[in-house]
Parts: C-alpha cells; sequence; structure tokens
C-alpha cells in the first residue's frame, strides 16, 4: 500500500510498502514486506523484510524500460514493473516481477528463483491500464499487505 505518495513523474511509486513473495524451482520460499523509500536520479532505496528485520537494499530504476534491479546483502534481484487498473474497487495496482539469485552469506546462495510484488493506491479519474491482475497473486500479495507483516 502506498505510504505518502510524493508528487514524482516516476512510474514506480514512492515512498511504498509492498508484499513480496519469492520461490526457487516453484516452491515458495519467502514472503515478506519490500519498502521503496526513495527513488532519485534513478537510484533505489529502500528495505526488504522477509523474516521480521528490515535489511536494507540499494538498486536502479530504469524509467524508460519500467525495469528495476536491487541488492540485499543476501540477493540480487531484477524486475519489470506492470500497472493495472480495477474500476470496482477504484484501484491501481503495481506489480513488480523478475528473477533473483541468492548470494553469499546465505546457505541458499547460488541458486536462482522468481519474485512478485504488489503494491495499490487509490485511483482517481478514468482507468488508464485496464490489463487484468492474476487473481492468486493479488490475493496473496493484499494478505501480505492487509494481514501481516515478514510472515515467512
Amino acid at each position: 500500500m502506498l505510504t505518502n505518495p510524493q508528487q514524482t513523474a516516476s512510474a514506480l511509486p514512492f515512498p511504498a510498502t509492498w508484499g513480496i513473495l519469492g520461490d526457487i524451482a516453484g516452491r515458495a520460499i519467502v514472503r515478506g514486506i519490500l519498502t521503496i523509500e526513495n527513488v532519485s536520479n534513478n537510484t533505489v532505496t529502500g528495505t526488504v523484510n522477509f523474516r521480521g528485520v528490515p535489511i536494507p537494499i540499494t538498486g536502479i530504476w530504469n524509467e524508460t524500460t519500467n525495469q528495476i534491479s536491487f541488492d540485499s546483502p543476501y540477493a540480487s534481484f531484477s524486475g519489470q514493473l506492470s500497472i493495472f487498473d480495477e474500476i470496482v474497487p477504484s484501484l491501481r495496482r503495481f506489480i513488480l516481477s523478475g528473477t533473483f539469485i541468492m548470494k553469499p552469506p546465505s546457505l541458499q546462495a547460488g541458486e536462482f528463483g522468481s519474485w512478485v510484488a504488489l503494491t495499490d493506491t487509490i485511483r482517481t479519474g478514468p482507468p488508464q491500464f485496464t490489463a487484468s491482475v492474476p487473481t492468486a497473486a493479488l490475493f496473496t500479495l493484499s494478505e501480505l499487505l492487509y494481514g501481516g507483516v515478514g510472515r515467512s
């Protein structure tokens, strides 16, 4: 859920809190909260919280391609932004999805996986992005945002 969104030309909202899911070989391994605190000069800063402790992230946002990459001490993530407008309720959904690789000192160093993250805001005005949101991802990620923090 967006928290105090700033006026910005960036398609990537900030500051924003996102529900995030990660899996390796199709097996869900983590779920938690991604916080994007700032995007400035294409540099992303924030935290990711999978086990109750926020871990700093830094990365790069490419406004032209809507691509993001960021690193935590344990993994490197890359992904793509998609935006969906829902008519009822009047929400704009932001979905980041992509891949990650675990790195030392993680016990899973070298393993690859996929991730998806979701945040939303109240949409004002007519819908601009009309594709549908995948229902399973929406339900699970909404539960992370509104039902609890940093559970795994």
